[in-house]
């Protein structure tokens, strides 16, 4: 079956811009994603439809040549019309049939007499409708096809940067660098590591859809990474240095004294590694105060304490209830 329209498939007009095509596959790929819809075959094939439209639309050089003509929605070459079985069966081969007025059926236009010659410009014809034909059939090179395969990536590894082994199902090995910042759902491109070509035709390329795994407590925000830092009253109430875990190792982090739960705190650099001309994000921390075990000692001094200027935290709830 033939590959669907690229534009109708992202749902974007021919004259949409690279990010638009991009933020159409992006909302496909969210809602169809395999990994959010196991057993859903129908999801899986529409994913599928849309990586290679947005694989397709996303080359400036194979867009132009699909507008053209001169490839299909599959990326595959269009041959040129103008068969010799269409030209025979057509008007314009009328002439060199078997019916009245062709060459094998009566005295049609190419005969000049008895002896059965051709006409020149008829011969002509013939020679070149032969011509087309051996051109059509003559083998042409043929890049090769691309290949889709897909990888599990742990969540640093998104943030940090890394190089995994993708195993492929003939047993070859591929190399997969993961560029600082990747994205779930993202397709990474291996040149030349597809389907072989044909004739001295380049190879095809290896298409590697990736899933980001979660983590524990970071959560992503664009290339800054936040989490929540659970605090004691001591160190909420008194300050302290208290450690931090990073993506790329341990830091200490000076809590300010009388610091409140929630409160939020940025350290610089300290997010999605920096890569691909873009700079480090931040690690954007939220204190988060743990009480643990109370004992007698804080019961009796919370009993006799006063303060001198009583708050309530749930005042602002009653005003808006």
């Amino acid at each position: 079956m033939a590959a669907e329209d690229p534009y109708k498939t992202l749902g974007v007009s021919r004259t949409a811009s690279p990010e638009e095509i991009r933020k159409a596959f992006r909302e496909i790929a969210k809602k169809n994603h395999p990994d959010l819809n196991p057993g859903n075959e129908t999801a899986e094939q529409r994913f599928k439809a849309a990586n290679a439209a947005h694989e397709l639309l996303s080359d400036p050089e194979k867009r132009m040549r699909y507008d053209r003509g001169e490839i299909d929605a599959a990326g595959q070459e269009v041959p040129p019309r103008g068969f010799y079985r269409d030209y025979a069966e057509g008007a314009q081969g009328a002439r060199y049939g078997a019916g009245p007025g062709g060459p094998f059926g009566g005295a049609g236009r190419g005969w000049t007499g008895a002896s059965g010659d051709l006409d020149p410009e008829d011969l002509e014809d013939i020679l070149d409708m032969f011509r087309q034909r051996t051109e059509r059939t003559t083998p042409r090179p043929r890049r090769g096809q691309d290949m889709q395969y897909r990888l599990s990536v742990d969540f640093l590894d998104a943030v940090n940067g890394a190089t995994r082994r993708l195993t492929l199902p003939d047993g070859r090995d591929l190399d997969v660098r993961i560029p600082p910042g990747l994205e779930d759902g993202q397709v990474l491109r291996l040149r030349g590591r597809g389907g072989p070509g044909t004739l001295g035709a380049p190879d095809g390329d290896a298409l590697i859809e990736v899933s980001v795994g979660g983590h524990p407590f970071y959560q992503r925000d664009g290339r800054d990474l936040r989490m929540d830092l659970p605090v004691t009253l001591s160190e909420a109430v008194l300050g302290a240095k208290v450690p931090v875990p990073t993506p790329r190792g341990e830091v200490m982090l000076t809590v300010p004294p009388r610091a409140d739960a929630g409160t939020q705190m940025r350290l610089r650099g300290r997010g999605v590694a920096e890569g691909g001309g873009n700079p480090a994000g931040d690690l954007i921390v939220t204190l988060r105060l743990v009480l643990g075990t109370v004992d007698e000692r804080l019961e009796e001094f919370l009993r006799a304490w006063k303060p001198e200027k009583p708050e309530d935290p749930r005042a602002g709830m009653r005003r808006r209830a």
